[in-house]
């Protein structure tokens, strides 16, 4: 469906359900008492696989009661995949969640897969222990929580009920039961009355339509307006968007058979139009929404990167453009990436084009953005934010991707008013920069030191470094 799904669709393993091992969390202690009283509230009750109520399962204190209107500017964050700060060593799950403590961010989390089981085995029969958990890391590390709401269980969708086949994760729920699917998502709605924000569906999976050689905007838009409306009912303020679908795009000088949209493109490419047509059926059809959903790469459909790794993420603010001139809707972006297969880029130079991204996904008006965290159980993990949690030594410890995840949170909140900044003549084709009235970012695109001027300081910087300077 979307690029790489199958690699990017990191599924849920059995037995990551211990509240002890939250409970262990050495996060500072105001962020653990807090976990503590989440667990332990009144009204809570876990409910796991075979209970046919439900129950709530919120924290105590005011944000239990989901009062007030939550906003649609959430910031930069991240989403949780199937290994995370929960699952792992002791000592390195503690490191980890003392990391997401230091900043709050907004982490999202998927109801089904990637790190949560299988949430409604057989109708009427729940099992949120494993989301539970995730939302309980949220809770404890002071995220904003966001859930996407997919998948769907496997009755949902012809599979038989008490199963769970990971392998048909992608398989959209059946028209006959979108109904059972929009009253699920009512029922995780209510059951964590602290979450505010709810994504519809991921990546249009299973809304492809064979015979038309085009997205089933239609059935998607049909389950949207039914999720949509059964999380209103809930709480009328929760907020909740859509399409989150793969822009896709092509390379320049390829036509797509037709499919390259003759409006939106770059030096990067063309969009698919089958993508935009799917954005504008849905925006003219929508029940409502209060922000509206994006999931793209700067790689075109051949995986090339053009003009180059850096320029190429110019399609980001294009496609923000796009989306400007035709709602007023918050513009959030559900995953982004940059990043070939196999690229055999160091980590230096990997956080470098992100950072380039970043600045891209900003100038065109992002509100919300989540970076996929990805995850590895050994000691490499390319692009990740921290260490492994199943390494029991150096397990959950800062990489860069975090380091630059952090800063440009706080340095670029939404609603930042982006200036121009001055640098040298000779230094412009080698840098990309990103200035605020407080913050400039500079991110130099080579791989050799340079000695660069920006906005009145002279300095030199590594190979695709990264500076931040003050102003």
């Amino acid at each position: 469906m979307g690029r790489h799904a199958g690699a990017r669709m990191r599924l849920s393993g059995a037995g990551r359900r211990s509240v002890t091992a939250l409970l262990g969390v050495g996060v500072v202690g105001v962020v653990a008492l807090a976990l503590l009283l989440s667990m332990c509230g009144g009204g809570d009750t876990h409910t796991r696989q075979g209970d046919t109520a439900t129950g709530v399962h919120a924290p105590s204190g005011p944000s239990a009661t989901a009062t007030g209107k939550p906003t649609a500017e959430l910031g930069f964050g991240l989403t949780h995949t199937e290994f995370s700060a929960d699952h792992g060593e002791t000592y390195a799950k503690q490191a980890a969640d003392k990391l997401l403590a230091q900043r709050s961010l907004p982490q999202d989390q998927a109801i089904m897969g990637w790190g949560a089981d299988n949430p409604e085995p057989s109708p009427g029969k729940y099992d949120f222990g494993e989301l539970d958990d995730r939302v309980d890391l949220i809770r404890a590390t002071g995220g904003t929580p966001v859930i996407t709401l997919c998948c769907a269980p496997d009755w949902m969708k012809g599979g038989q009920a008490g199963a769970t086949d990971w392998s048909r994760l992608e398989v959209a729920p059946s028209p006959d039961h979108f109904d059972d699917f929009a009253a699920l998502a009512a029922t995780v709605a209510k059951r964590y009355p602290d979450v505010r924000h709810f994504v519809v569906w991921n990546e249009f999976k299973g809304f492809w339509n064979n015979g038309l050689k085009r997205w089933d905007y239609e059935g998607y838009t049909k389950l949207y307006n039914l999720v949509y409306k059964a999380i209103k009912k809930v709480n009328p303020d929760d907020l909740v968007g859509g399409p989150y679908v793969v822009m896709d795009s092509f390379a320049p000088g390829d036509s797509g058979n037709g499919d390259a949209s003759a409006s939106v493109k770059g030096s990067w490419g063309a969009a698919d139009q089958r993508t935009l047509d799917a954005v504008d059926y849905w925006l003219s059809h929508k029940a409502g929404a209060d922000f509206v959903v994006l999931d793209g790469s700067s790689m075109n459909h051949d995986d090339t990167l053009e003009p180059d790794e850096f320029a190429a993420t110019d399609k980001f603010a294009a496609l923000g453009r796009w989306i400007a001139g035709r709602t007023d809707l918050p513009l959030w972006w559900a995953e982004w990436y940059v990043e070939p297969d196999d690229s055999g880029w160091t980590e230096q130079h990997r956080t470098a084009v992100q950072a380039a991204a970043m600045m891209q996904l900003a100038l065109g008006g992002a509100a919300a953005a989540f970076y996929w965290n990805p995850q590895a159980q050994g000691a490499t993990c390319p692009g990740c934010l921290w260490t492994s949690t199943e390494l029991s030594a150096a397990g959950g410890e800062q990489l860069p991707m975090l380091d630059l995840l952090r800063r440009f949170a706080a340095a670029f909140p939404p609603g930042t008013r982006f200036g121009d900044v001055a640098v040298a003549a000779d230094d412009k084709p080698n840098v990309r920069v990103l200035a605020s009235d407080k913050a400039v970012l500079v991110v130099n695109v080579l791989d050799r030191t340079i000695h660069a001027e920006v906005d009145g300081q002279s300095f030199d910087l590594a190979g695709y470094g990264i500076r931040w300077l003050r102003r």
